[in-house]
């Protein structure tokens, strides 16, 4: 059985492309090892479909963080058995190219996004020159690349004049559990509920303007902002709530299993996704939770970002904010919520969408890609 090796530098637990890659490499019949980071906050885990390897570190931040987990993972995949290599960003991919080269073991680059055009990255330019160097060194240099939609792959392919393979981050596809009510999620079941999710609550992704828009002056009545996950805008926001007395119009909960989030999910009246275009990464961005929104029945209140709005405006799922004005983003809702009618047929369009947005149709691209390596 030929063994791949997946390297990352989250927790692994709550990446579900890496864990969907995963699980069609094993019924592929590949032996499945996913390396990741070992937190303090780290889940036990230990999926059906793969072994786990969580390296543990001292250094948790910027540089050092990346140093020292380069360097551990290089000396781990060096001296570990397998027969495939894949590298999940760039921000993995040098000692997983090294290691590659010198025990002579193909390699396949899943980049999850337009890593050098992200905020943290292009924001500050010498970081920004040091992500640079390092894809301009090492992107050119690799035979079977991934990304995530087709405006990404078209950025890189006209950068470096090769030829990605696109596979959409969808989810697998299943019917909203209906047997779970709100009351057992600790949900009240006479407001609207408002859902912004996400692991990657971070600067830039408009979580701050929703925040405000639930103060009393934009008339939002009768609902609930339901925030869900983790980010580095996290704290700032229950500053907000803190400072603007808005405790009973905002819920925040911790990240947790997919299963269970989806059950929250399916019981939101809207799912938002307000990511600015503050950099080339998020202009071409298209967020797990729009699809985890449709699959779970939930309409979508999204930016204007060119891969976001195509979908929705596609599948007829939802409403587009043109501004991330708070009083906008207000207005935006209380229209959504005027007009139940139009509500209900964005749920039953939703329903529909998620048939065709779905894991099981992006999964024969990852089996015609990988096939090969079973040889």
């Amino acid at each position: 059985m030929k063994q791949v090796i997946f390297t990352v530098t989250n927790d692994i637990y709550t990446d579900q492309r890496i864990n969907k890659m995963a699980r069609t490499l094993h019924d592929m019949v590949f032996s499945i090892l996913l390396v990741g980071v070992k937190r303090k906050d780290s889940l036990p885990f230990s999926p059906d479909y793969a072994k786990v390897k969580r390296i543990p570190l001292v250094f948790h931040e910027k540089f050092w963080f990346y140093a020292e987990y380069n360097l551990k993972l290089f000396f781990f995949l060096l001296f570990r058995k397998c027969d495939l290599l894949v590298a999940n960003d760039l921000d993995t991919l040098l000692p997983v190219h090294l290691v590659s080269r010198i025990r002579r073991k193909p390699l396949v680059y899943d980049t999850h996004e337009y890593f050098t055009g992200s905020p943290e990255v292009a924001s500050r330019p010498k970081i920004f020159r040091v992500w640079k160097r390092l894809e301009n060194l090492l992107f050119p240099k690799q035979k079977t690349i991934i990304t995530v939609n087709g405006s990404i792959a078209g950025l890189y392919e006209q950068e470096y004049s090769k030829k990605l393979h696109v596979v959409r981050n969808l989810p697998v596809y299943r019917r909203p559990d209906t047997d779970i009510s709100r009351k057992s999620l600790g949900l009240p079941e006479e407001k609207k509920i408002i859902l912004l999710q996400g692991s990657g609550i971070n600067v830039d992704r408009g979580a701050e303007e929703l925040l405000l828009s639930m103060l009393p002056h934009h008339g939002i009545s009768n609902a609930l902002l339901l925030i869900i996950g983790g980010g580095n805008v996290i704290d700032v926001l229950k500053q907000i709530v803190k400072e603007e007395g808005l405790e009973e119009r905002v819920k925040f909960l911790p990240k947790m299993p997919y299963d269970k989030l989806l059950q929250y999910t399916a019981k939101a009246d809207i799912g938002v996704s307000l990511d600015k275009d503050s950099s080339v990464n998020y202009r071409f961005s298209l967020p797990n939770k729009i699809f985890d929104y449709m699959v779970s029945g939930t309409p979508v209140l999204a930016s204007d970002l060119p891969e976001v709005s195509a979908i929705i405006k596609k599948y007829n799922t939802g409403m587009i904010a043109q501004s991330h004005d708070p009083a906008h983003i207000a207005q935006c809702i209380k229209t959504m919520f005027e007009d139940e009618t139009r509500l209900k047929q964005w749920r039953e369009n939703c329903l529909k969408a998620a048939r065709e947005l779905c894991w099981e149709k992006e999964e024969p691209k990852v089996r015609e890609i990988y096939k090969h390596f079973l040889k």
